[in-house]
């Protein structure tokens, strides 16, 4: 196991050294800086409309109805949501140091807009099947580009990184919390796990989406409460606390933090990438999945999930972790370093507490992450026994994540996501004026004072399309 370990180490090592050093970094930056600009800042401009649109019910259409708007949120939230915001956040600012959180806010700032068009683009080209809607990134790639081949890289990269690998580093993330609690051995969780997943991935989309939409509400609620309070009684060094953020971000404070700002921004949008998703086309699969009446709406709701994920979530944790006494001298890394942080704030209890959260937030990743593959896998294949084979993988990860090293497991998520990232950036950059077109249509019909409605011959230029009018056309 450890000669198997060192060997995927040494070439997964390489592959992130030249995918992130010489290409994402500035692929993510610029592409989140050019949509926020070509949008007019939408997720800044739209900022209230996001909370209008989350509570809209589903929209009946030629007999397909799909998942609601808050539905389609808790889908990715509960993909977003996991292991990122606990484990590595914690992991970013143990390495890379305070100043980490900065450029994860940078990311998820400008990542809003980047989320906006991906998840607006999924809605333009998704297509009815049995439970609804599917669509993402592949569908797009394939109907808006013409270019097939890439909607099959696409899904092949987003089933390994999602279905596999980033589901490896959920169950790594909840065994080692629960090995930090309780003391169990890794082994026996990876059981359990694989069996819970089993029962709900094998119900569909229906039963996803109701597990995520009771799941993550609830333990987002309370993992904030419990956040809030730490922040709320060491609220005379949060001055501090931003300062050591600021400060480490812009290379300041390199005697503590030995990688300067250099490592900060690394580590930080690394993470903040992991956490948010925004422009790395995992999200654009669950937003495909709404019946909403016009696609700028759904695109609304999946920018806000990005704000939700890294500004509120992601923020707290890095509270907790720089307010624990020289964590940056902590032999403890990833979800042990919040578990031991939040304990010195809240007692011994905290340990138990974030092993549930983690428990919670993880296995509901989990949930999200495999459905993302199985969108893709119908996108290439429609037969039956390619799904099942999938799941019987996906449960295999599960319990290899459980077991494996926590460096390795990181280290291979960041690689499979910079290649799926990179693939989906390219697309929605030449996308983009569609994009913008459908975004103007939206607000033409706002400033007219409808309550929006999309038909694919309000914009010039749409083909291939399977919804939004074509489908009455075709008939």
């Amino acid at each position: 196991m450890e000669l198997i370990e060192n060997f995927l180490s040494e070439i997964v090592n390489r592959g992130n050294t030249i995918l992130w050093d010489y290409l994402l970094i500035y692929l993510l930056l610029g592409a989140g800086l050019y949509f926020t600009i070509r949008s007019r800042f939408v997720q800044f401009r739209l900022f209230g409309e996001m909370f209008k649109v989350i509570k809209e019910e589903a929209v009946e259409q030629s007999g397909k109805k799909g998942t609601n708007a808050f539905q389609a949120f808790s889908i990715t939230i509960a993909s977003r949501v996991g292991t990122g915001n606990l484990a590595g956040v914690a992991l970013a600012v143990a390495i890379g140091g305070p100043g980490a959180v900065f450029w994860m806010w940078v990311v998820a700032l400008i990542g809003m807009a980047t989320a906006f068009i991906e998840s607006m683009l999924a809605q333009v080209y998704k297509e009815p099947d049995k439970d609804g809607f599917r669509g993402g990134p592949a569908y797009y790639m394939e109907k808006a580009l013409g270019q097939k081949w890439l909607g099959i890289l696409f899904s092949i990269l987003i089933t390994i990184s999602f279905g596999f690998i980033f589901n490896a580093v959920q169950a790594n993330t909840i065994s080692s919390a629960v090995e930090e609690a309780f003391q169990i051995d890794p082994l026996w969780t990876g059981i359990a796990l694989v069996i819970l997943a089993g029962l709900i991935i094998f119900g569909g989309i229906k039963r996803i989406a109701s597990v995520a939409g009771v799941i993550v509400p609830i333990m987002a609620v309370i993992y904030m409460l419990v956040a809030f309070y730490v922040v709320l009684t060491n609220l005379s060094a949060i001055p501090e606390v931003f300062g050591l953020i600021f400060g480490n971000a812009f290379g300041g404070m390199d005697t503590v933090f030995g990688g300067g700002a250099g490592a900060a921004m690394m580590y930080g949008i690394q993470r903040g990438l992991f956490s948010n998703e925004a422009g790395m086309g995992s999200a654009p699969n669950a937003a495909a999945t709404a019946g909403v009446n016009h696609p700028v709406k759904q695109g609304l709701v999946q920018s806000l999930a990005v704000f939700f994920d890294t500004i509120v979530i992601c923020s707290l944790t890095a509270f907790i972790v720089i307010l624990y006494d020289n964590f940056y001298e902590s032999s403890e890394d990833g979800i042990q370093l919040t578990q031991v942080a939040l304990s010195q704030h809240v007692g011994d209890w905290a340990s138990i507490f974030i092993a549930i959260t983690i428990f919670f937030f993880a296995f509901s990743s989990v949930v999200g992450n495999y459905y993302y593959g199985e969108t893709n896998i119908s996108f290439l294949n429609h037969k039956g026994i390619w799904l099942t084979i999938y799941r019987i993988f996906v449960l295999g990860m599960v319990m290899f994540g459980s077991l494996a090293s926590i460096q390795l497991v990181w280290d291979m998520a960041d690689l499979f996501m910079a290649m799926m990232a990179i693939v989906n950036l390219i697309a929605i950059l030449l996308l983009s004026n569609i994009a913008i077109k459908v975004l103007q249509d939206y607000t033409k019909q706002k400033k007219q004072g409808k309550d929006p409605a999309f038909h694919h011959k309000n914009v010039k230029g749409l083909k291939n399309l399977e919804w939004w009018g074509a489908q009455e056309e075709k008939k």
